[in-house]
């Protein structure tokens, strides 16, 4: 329940005494600002620091401290890379949209790229990062322990499992506005975000590491973020049995491996609605692939073992995890995400899903833009033998099976450039962004929709040139039209996102009306002329071969 007593016994220490804390048991923590007709509880602990003995290892329980009443300061991100090749794409992309098709490495200043791939330091990054947020309309709050709870949407953010944080996709006050706004009947949404650890700090595996560390532990992270919910939300005003999670990229794969946990081993999940949006990982699968990435990662410590790696400073493990990620992500790849572990992640996602192994119970929201692929498309793609290398690069054991490597160059993704093929490809970099976007995002959503009987909602982003993750600005839409085209789209997104969360349907008055995915495949497409329906491009028969992981 909201501690009054504790407002008012630490009332005097705090700056701001009138804003209201809430009792986490383990802390108190005052809310740290009250705009938009909301208090803002910001970077509220919900794990232990994962340093030290706790470093690649499952989140604990955080230590109690009521000492003092928390405010929410200083603000914290985990710690942060990027692959080099992103400079790449930043450079070639808008010159590919314009018409430019061949490219060669002197078109680049590949040296320029690199050392962009080695970002500096933000000063927010500590390996102490497992907070989140909590933003909670005031008329709800006031409701706290008074009633039935308000519906919450938990943000998971995407960055490749190598960056972000859990304010960095936005501000939600557009979204807490549409979700209190005419026609919806509510009093809103409660909004949570969570960090999770990146990278190597998360993302290590591989049967070595897994003897004495916790492989995927950023999976365990956001689990146990969602567990904190499921815990603590009522003291905020919200219901804990009516929480959505929300995540795009990353984020969407995210959730698509919380849905998967542990092939359903272990109960229902932590939440009980989901919106994956172009929900996507490289399906890393090989022990031999995992084993590699430990080994250098050790190495550039000059270590052995994690033991020894778990003893070393900070700043030497943050350094390697930079020079890794940056300098040895084959491009369109960022070395760490999540792999197949054979406790959480028992098989791949799509696999799961094919044989039942997940809660059935949740209810589905999924969406994917309508270019996934270009961002992660190399420009140097230019004839079949560099498709075929990309081929294998994607998914490295399908060296060991060449008719299968044969079938995905040759009928899956043929070299005809006619625009008669997947995604309408005319070259070889179209050719290519169409394998990426059904292998990494679009076949992810599609498996989705049909574990669930077609009993889904889903959407097809398509205001041009729709490439992945263009649709976070309409997701998070303020008011700033810099990074939009259609503010009515971004309001349309916003209120079915939020209608979905409150209600279990995008459906309400002002918005046109959204179709289940059903047998037709049926996805609500959201363009820059206005909001219509089309059939799912990704309901075919490649994503039906992609489920089957064949090329392991």
């Amino acid at each position: 329940m909201i501690s009054l007593f504790a407002q008012s016994v630490y009332g005097q220490q705090n700056a701001s005494s009138s804003l209201p804390v809430v009792d986490l048991g383990y802390e108190l923590h005052q809310a740290s600002s009250h705009n938009a007709s909301a208090y803002w509880f910001s970077n509220i602990r919900y794990a232990a620091p994962p340093t030290g003995e706790n470093r690649f290892r499952a989140p604990q329980s955080p230590a109690v401290n009521r000492s003092v009443v928390q405010q929410g300061t200083p603000d914290r991100i985990c710690p942060q890379a990027s692959p080099a090749w992103l400079a790449t794409a930043a450079a070639y992309i808008p010159l590919y949209l314009a018409g430019q098709t061949e490219f060669n490495a002197s078109s680049f200043n590949t040296s320029s790229a690199a050392s962009v791939g080695l970002p500096t330091q933000d000063p927010r990054s500590t390996e102490d990062c497992l907070f989140l947020d909590v933003v909670v309309p005031e008329g709800i709050f006031a409701k706290a322990g008074k009633g039935y709870g308000a519906p919450v949407l938990v943000w998971i953010y995407g960055g490749g499992y190598t960056a972000g944080s859990k304010a960095g996709s936005g501000n939600p006050a557009g979204l807490l506005a549409r979700s209190r706004s005419e026609g919806s009947n509510a009093e809103g949404v409660i909004y949570v975000s969570m960090n999770y650890r990146l990278g190597a700090f998360g993302w290590l595996s591989g049967p070595t590491f897994q003897a004495d560390g916790t492989a995927n532990a950023g999976l365990h992270d956001q689990r146990f973020a969602l567990e904190w919910v499921q815990a603590n939300i009522a003291k905020f005003g919200g219901d804990p049995n009516r929480v959505t999670v929300l995540g795009e990229s990353a984020g969407g794969g995210s959730i698509m491996h919380q849905i998967t946990a542990y092939g359903g081993a272990k109960g229902p999940a932590p939440f009980q609605q989901a919106i994956p949006q172009s929900p996507g990982f490289q399906p890393l699968v090989s022990n031999q692939q995992q084993e590699s990435t430990l080994d250098t990662f050790l190495g550039l410590l000059n270590v052995t073992t994690i033991e020894q790696a778990r003893k070393l400073p900070y700043s030497a493990l943050q350094t390697a995890n930079i020079i890794q990620i940056g300098l040895d992500s084959a491009y369109g790849t960022f070395t760490y995400g999540p792999t197949v572990d054979g406790d959480f992640v028992p098989q791949l996602p799509g696999l799961l899903l094919l044989h039942g192994q997940y809660d059935k119970s949740l209810r589905l929201m999924v969406g994917h833009n309508s270019d996934e692929g270009l961002l992660f498309t190399s420009p140097f793609i230019q004839n079949n033998s560099a498709f075929t290398a990309q081929v294998a690069t994607f998914a490295p054991s399908i060296r060991a099976w060449p008719s299968v490597l044969e079938y995905v160059t040759n009928v899956l993704y043929p070299p005809i450039f006619d625009g008669s093929q997947a995604m309408g490809y005319t070259n070889q970099i179209g050719r290519s962004a169409a394998l990426t976007s059904e292998a990494s995002f679009t076949c992810n959503a599609f498996f989705l929709d049909k574990a669930y009987g077609n009993n889904t909602f889903a959407y097809l982003f398509s205001v041009p040139p729709a490439l992945h993750g263009e649709d976070i600005p309409y997701t998070y839409y303020n008011g700033n039209t810099s990074a939009i085209l259609s503010p009515a789209i971004a309001i349309a997104l916003q209120e079915y996102i939020t209608e979905f969360a409150m209600t279990g349907s995008p459906n309400r008055a002002g918005i046109p009306y959204f179709n289940m995915y059903d047998a037709n495949a049926t996805v609500q497409d959201l363009n820059i002329t206005g909001i219509s329906e089309t059939l799912d491009p990704a309901a075919n028969q490649r994503c039906n071969w992609w489920q089957k992981a064949l090329y392991v």
